[in-house]
């Protein structure tokens, strides 16, 4: 019984460990990829509708006649379930564990599956409270690299990231340069846009160290017309690559796991003209927003932008325990 309980104080010190790890800092075995590959990370905050936008992306590429890998890097694994119509395939990280304790080796189709002329699959995560979700992205990818991923023929591989998450192993492909462009998906909200300015952020970041990585554009999801989103991208300097409106029919297909990326729905057409946006648009290097910049893009009385601070004082915190204490200062009659 003793042996099932936990060092506690060698994991307290891993996770302070990898809390102090920086971007820059991490190595992670690259190789060359194919110079026709385009390998682009798309982050953006969580139930913003990156996955809706990937999994309808990566279908429209598909019919256009382009080989598309994509891997879900989110430890939710929602990227495929919206491919594969609510069908959740087994993780890299799932799977690596299970064949591990078997002795066995993880082939190719123990993990990656085809719909549509896509192929996908998912990095996955930790279990809650047990390891870092940032460790895990470095984990898969290194399995990734053992299976022969920078050998793999494809035209596109599209990494979705979760954006909210800034440790070393969601931001690897911008630290380590592993894709050449960034896309963002955001909405006319402060919060989408927080997180995409951030991302921005990010890569101003590394390009000052020499990094290649820029940011190709925005795609504006559940677009309801207000405009923060593309006065964002104005002033972040970065084009608009989609806006994708608020639709009653794209909420219900998109929680019934339809893909509308086909030259079969309505929808087509859009997602066809994000394909071609998505593959011609350049890498750039953005002009990020500071939090005043930010806030600016929206009515104040929104934002509580004109809200004053007020500071606290020690009876304050005190509260019913602040006692009136005798003042040190000497003071003079005055002669």
């Amino acid at each position: 019984m003793k042996d099932d309980v936990p060092n506690l104080k060698d994991y307290s010190q891993r996770l302070r460990d990898e809390a102090n790890t920086d971007l820059a800092d991490l190595q992670v075995e690259q190789g060359e990829a194919t110079s026709k590959t385009q390998i682009i990370a798309i982050y953006g905050k969580g139930g913003i509708g990156k996955s809706f936008t990937l999994a309808n992306l990566s279908h429209m590429m598909a019919e256009m006649g382009k080989r598309v890998l994509l891997i879900g890097c989110d430890p939710k694994s929602d990227t495929t379930s919206l491919l594969f119509g609510g069908k959740a395939c087994p993780t890299i990280i799932e799977t690596s564990t299970r064949k591990k304790l078997a002795g066995e080796e993880v082939q190719i189709g123990d993990v990656c599956f085809k719909r549509g002329g896509v192929f996908a699959m998912e990095l996955g995560g930790p279990e809650v409270g047990r390891g870092c979700g940032g460790r895990g992205i470095i984990h898969g990818f290194e399995l990734l690299e053992k299976l022969g991923f920078h050998d793999w023929d494809f035209d596109y591989v599209l990494l979705d990231f979760l954006g909210d998450v800034v440790c070393g192993g969601f931001g690897l492909p911008i630290a380590r340069d592993m894709a050449q462009k960034v896309i963002l998906v955001g909405s006319n909200d402060l919060q989408s846009l927080y997180v995409a300015n951030n991302v921005c952020s990010a890569v101003e970041y590394f390009r000052k160290l020499g990094g290649n990585v820029g940011v190709a554009g925005l795609v504006i999801n559940k677009d309801d017309g207000s405009g923060e989103a593309a006065a964002f991208a104005k002033a972040a300097d970065i084009p608009v690559l989609a806006s994708i409106p608020q639709d009653d029919d794209l909420r219900k297909k998109s929680a019934n796991y339809q893909i509308v990326g086909s030259a079969q729905s309505q929808w087509g057409p859009l997602f066809e003209q994000l394909a071609l946006a998505v593959a011609d648009a350049p890498p750039i290097r953005p002009a990020p927003l500071d939090q005043d910049g930010l806030l600016a893009l929206f009515d104040s009385k929104d934002t509580g932008g004109d809200f004053v601070l007020v500071p606290a004082t020690d009876a304050d915190m005190r509260g019913k325990n602040a006692e009136i204490k005798k003042s040190l200062e000497v003071i003079y009659d005055e002669v």
